[in-house]
């Protein structure tokens, strides 16, 4: 290769490698606000992670930030806000959302499901199925990502009569949507509706008389200090969706659309993987820091 040839190269690499650092540094980039409705805790690390992933694969093109505890808006909120554009991404039970969400909610109704692996694996067999799922959510203006995966519920309070219907009559029990009420209502007790990050002092208080979430959530908010005995297995749901808003969507390139609907499906999977494991855990640690598990 001659000098004038060599140069010509060297001239045409350096160009070409401007011109992609110059994309690079002029590639928009996305700060996108996600609203939780549970607080921050080791039961959410994989959706903590979904958000690391997401950055990671885009190049830091799309940074995420997470406000938990109902920071953004109520779990009762963060979906609507989501759809309006009020926020980007949004994570809240389906059974928050009875009206709107008619056929999701079934998958947070009591005494379906066995364990939460039937309830998933009915719930991704349904969304292939029936777009009515999908139709729901396009009604709320969002783009469904993932569901989380959710442990048995158990009954969580200060005495140990939570075993049997008779020790529950009349007692004060932590409920949620519209379903699960109406069960607690059946039995002769009193549903109370009480956001999560809410529970302990509630069971403080006495407001109410038992909690009722799954172990990990037992765990994450201490309930077994205000609550020694937890009772359960009660009833197998699966958990909350994550969504993100079609006015924020519609905004990200199709490249990165496609980054966060396969992480999406990645998180899925590794949820479903990491639950068993992380609820019996949960109950090991709640004997461990003093509670009793019936």
């Amino acid at each position: 290769m001659n000098n004038r040839a060599r140069l010509l190269t060297l001239v045409t690499t350096a160009a070409v490698t401007l011109l992609a650092s110059g994309w690079a540094q002029g590639a928009e980039k996305f700060k996108l606000r996600w609203g939780h409705y549970l607080g921050k805790g080791p039961f959410l690390e994989i959706e903590q992670e979904f958000a690391r992933k997401i950055e990671q694969r885009t190049g830091g093109r799309v940074k995420i930030d997470i406000t938990f505890a109902g920071g953004l808006g109520k779990g009762n909120e963060v979906l609507t806000l989501a759809g309006r554009g009020a926020i980007d991404m949004a994570s809240a039970p389906p059974s928050y959302y009875a009206e709107q969400l008619l056929y999701w909610k079934v998958f947070q109704m009591p005494f379906i499901f066995s364990t939460p692996k039937q309830a998933m694996d009915v719930l991704a067999k349904s969304l292939k199925e029936f777009p009515v799922y999908m139709q729901e959510m396009d009604k709320m203006n969002v783009h469904w990502l993932f569901q989380q995966p959710l442990g048995v519920y158990f009954l969580t309070g200060p005495s140990a009569n939570c075993d049997s219907i008779a020790g529950l009559k009349g007692k004060k029990i932590r409920s949620f949507g519209g379903a699960v009420p109406k069960a607690h209502a059946a039995i002769g007790a009193v549903p109370v509706n009480v956001r999560p990050v809410e529970v302990y002092e509630a069971l403080q208080r006495g407001t109410i008389d038992y909690s009722f979430l799954n172990a990990g959530n037992i765990q994450q908010y201490k309930l077994y200090e205000p609550g020694k005995y937890s009772c359960g297995p009660i009833m197998a749901i699966t958990g909350h969706n994550i969504v993100i808003g079609k006015r924020t969507w519609n905004k990200l390139p199709k490249d990165i659309q496609e980054i966060f609907d396969d992480q999406a499906k990645k998180t899925h999977a590794q949820y479903l993987a990491w639950l068993n494991d992380f609820e019996a855990q949960a109950v090991s640690n709640i004997g461990k820091a003093g509670g009793v598990v019936k």
